[in-house]
């Protein structure tokens, strides 16, 4: 007699033919500037500024220095300052400070340094993406509007502070010196042609005889001339403590 056991067991288990999709998230890396070819000295002063405004496209690891020309009117500064516009990658704004609200404050003079710096100035002496220096210029004081060398210099010293420079010159120097900043002394160093200059350029303005318009700075030999033609009358008395003040005021400024 043959005995057998079968024993079965049966799974029923639903496979699902669906398929889970998931997308795959790329992110580009970009690629780091390669370290420029300067001296070791030179490195604060080299940045790389991201606008916000545009794309710095294939300039983007083009590195770039920051500049300040600190000056006073009538010192030559814009003859200076033309001649590093002229550079196709250099751009100085001119005197931005000019305008009050801008210095109003260290908070917005900040934020102003911050927007020339960063590329998103944009003004008449804007280059293209592969700028290389970027800066502007600051006077040291603010031109007054009243006739007469004396009425200008005696009000020198507190426009002087009015411009945010001095009043805040310790928020700013720190500034200068976190940023890699680099300053530009620019000052005249014959004070008594200086002194004429304000005065022919305050004749300029009342006169007007070029065309009938007033030139702070003139552009052609022809021009030049007819301003030199001026002579003006000084005041021999005040003459030596006026350019002692203007002296001092520099010294100040360093």
């Amino acid at each position: 007699m043959v005995c057998g056991v079968y024993i079965c067991t049966i799974c029923l288990k639903q496979i699902s033919t669906g398929s889970t999709t998931e997308f795959l998230n790329f992110r580009v890396v970009q690629k780091p500037c390669p370290e420029p070819n300067i001296e070791p000295w030179e490195i604060p002063y080299v940045h790389y500024p991201n606008p916000k405004t545009y794309s710095r496209a294939e300039c983007v690891c083009n590195p770039v220095r920051y500049f300040a020309i600190m000056s006073m009117q009538r010192s030559g500064s814009g003859w200076f300052e033309t001649l590093l516009n002229n550079h196709t990658n250099i751009s100085s704004n001119g005197e931005i400070f000019s305008v009050k609200v801008r210095r109003s404050n260290v908070s917005t003079i900040f934020e102003t340094l911050d927007k020339i710096y960063n590329l998103d100035w944009m003004s008449s002496a804007s280059k293209n993406e592969c700028t290389a220096a970027v800066g502007l210029k600051w006077m040291l004081n603010q031109h007054d509007n009243r006739r007469g060398v004396q009425r200008e210099l005696d009000q020198l010293w507190p426009s002087f502070h009015k411009m945010g420079l001095m009043q805040h010159h310790k928020e700013i120097v720190e500034y200068f010196n976190t940023r890699g900043v680099s300053t530009i002394f620019l000052f005249r160093r014959n004070l008594l042609r200086r002194m004429i200059s304000i005065l022919a350029n305050s004749y300029d303005r009342d006169a007007k005889p070029l065309n009938g318009t007033h030139k702070s700075h003139v552009h052609s030999p022809h021009e030049a001339a007819i301003l030199a033609s001026y002579k003006p009358v000084i005041n021999a008395t005040t003459l030596i403590p006026s350019l002692r003040q203007v002296e001092e005021t520099t010294k100040k400024g360093l």
